[in-house]
């Protein structure tokens, strides 16, 4: 047995849980998502709070039941609160800019570099070096900020590049100088 799988979900205000045809839909304020059940899973939902239980008699991994009760676990917190990442780029002349539905990054090429928004994912830029981006699906604005980081990813040296909020890059040493030779 999971012991993440046996723990009950709460169910904020306001967030509607339906279960048909093999779907488990969530409604939020932020909106509605939806993943597909599980063979051996059922949802149960119980006063203020959503109950994860495994059949016994099917055979599964102990952590599909744990991995199921945290993907429906981050529907609801999408669906109530949302998600959001913030990436800042540090280095001289980097930038970013919306341009549509085109997010576009000036990171030391030649060229501007352009990535398209997927739907679901809203970015906002912030004093053209901080960008934010929300959603209600985890995965969605999760891949979309991997994505983006890709792009320039912070190098050791000098540590420029795009990187997540709070992440710390540690730095090398540079080439060490040799002393003159007499």
């Amino acid at each position: 047995m999971s012991r993440l799988g046996n723990s009950p979900i709460p169910l904020p205000e306001k967030v509607e849980v339906k279960i048909a045809d093999g779907m488990i839909n969530v409604k939020g304020p932020k909106g509605t998502n939806a993943i597909p059940g599980h063979e051996g899973i059922t949802v149960k939902v119980e006063e203020n709070r959503l109950m994860v239980i495994k059949d016994e008699n099917i055979e599964m991994p102990k952590t599909t039941h744990g991995l199921f009760r945290a993907l429906i676990n981050n529907l609801i917190i999408g669906v109530s609160k949302g998600f959001e990442v913030r990436l800042n780029l540090v280095g001289v002349g980097y930038r970013a800019a919306l341009q549509g539905q085109k997010l576009d990054l000036q990171l030391g090429f030649s060229h501007p570099t352009q990535v398209n928004i997927p739907k679901g994912v809203n970015v906002a830029v912030d004093k053209s070096v901080t960008i934010i981006i929300t959603g209600i699906d985890k995965h969605l604005v999760g891949q979309f900020a991997a994505a983006v980081r890709a792009m320039k990813p912070p190098e050791p040296y000098k540590g420029k590049g795009i990187r997540y909020e709070n992440e710390f890059v540690r730095k090398k040493a540079g080439k060490a100088a040799k002393g003159k030779a007499a």
